[in-house]
């Protein structure tokens, strides 16, 4: 059995579609030295449709100051992370989310305040461009924490044994329901089903590392004798990721409105793709995206259309 840190490793050297690696050396270019790794995730990679989709990368920075100087910019990223822009190149168009290697390295890891990089993270990516070896390892190392992370949550709620790939189904459902997403909710099932055999090699591998001891016998994943308390420990802190991860996707869609041009469009349209919305958005909007955003989430929360 391959070790997680070797399955991640060759995850992420997975070749990609044609135009991926030019549109990640196109991001890291406009940061210059600052850029370690960028990163290519999400339903373009499952899907491998490109054209006419809003791609996601996240680029790697060396840290924040490197990337931007002195600015607001550095400033709100270092304090509210990531910050997102949208990018074109080439006909393709993307969202790009930007987070220092420590940063990167923290957020995948238990320690994390909110659940949104590891729950990605925990997924397929790939590693499209990086500056050197010390950066690949780097990228490597980070995204290793995020399989444990996410099973060692869903480890706290099992009552005595379970199915690998249930495990990760209770995982997804809990991350899911600590941000505001749009998506349908069966994604968490469709996610796991595009490739099971990968999250069973991936949770074998990865629960081997989770705070939470357990056993793999057979098809069944056994607890094991909580001796010191990380259960009890683990299930005390998904109230506040719940409360935090709201709180913050609002806070970040604040942001967005001065870091990112065009949010409010990217917004709407991500709502109508995963929840069957028909939100058109109107010119005062986009003049006014954090008065328009305000209003919406709250509106679509009620709705439903958002969790």
């Amino acid at each position: 059995m391959l070790s997680l840190t070797k399955l991640v490793a060759e995850e992420l050297a997975v070749p990609v579609q044609d135009g991926v690696c030019d549109f990640a050396e196109h991001i890291a270019a406009q940061f210059g030295a600052a850029s370690r790794a960028v990163l290519f995730y999400g339903s373009c990679l499952r899907s491998e449709q490109l054209h006419g989709e809003m791609l996601d990368f996240y680029l790697i920075v060396s840290d924040y100051e490197a990337a931007y100087g002195k600015t607001w910019r550095a400033t709100w990223n270092r304090r509210l992370p990531p910050n997102v822009f949208p990018v074109e190149h080439d006909g393709l168009i993307a969202k790009v989310a930007v987070l220092s290697e420590a940063d990167f390295h923290e957020l995948n890891r238990p320690s994390a305040s909110a659940v949104s990089v590891w729950a990605r993270f925990a997924q397929p990516s790939r590693l499209v461009w990086c500056a050197d070896e010390a950066a690949r390892q780097s990228a490597i190392m980070a995204i290793s924490g995020a399989a444990p992370t996410l099973l060692n949550g869903a480890l706290a709620f099992v009552e005595r044994e379970v199915e690998v790939l249930d495990l990760w189904q209770s995982g997804f459902q809990m991350t899911y329901s600590a941000e505001l997403r749009a998506e349908r909710k069966d994604r968490p099932s469709s996610v796991i089903a595009f490739d099971p055999e990968r999250y069973t090699r991936f949770g074998v591998a990865a629960l081997h590392h989770t705070l939470i001891a357990n056993e793999h016998r057979g098809n069944k994943i056994v607890l094991q004798p909580d001796l010191e308390g990380r259960i009890v420990q683990e299930k005390a802190r998904w109230p506040g990721l719940r409360r935090r991860g709201k709180l913050l996707t609002i806070a970040r869609l604040a942001k967005a409105a001065f870091t990112y041009a065009g949010g409010i469009d990217y917004l709407a349209w991500k709502i109508n793709r995963h929840a069957g919305t028909q939100i058109v958005i109107r010119p005062w909007q986009r003049k006014w995206p954090l008065v328009a955003a305000l209003f919406l989430v709250p509106k679509l929360w009620v709705k439903g259309a958002v969790r």
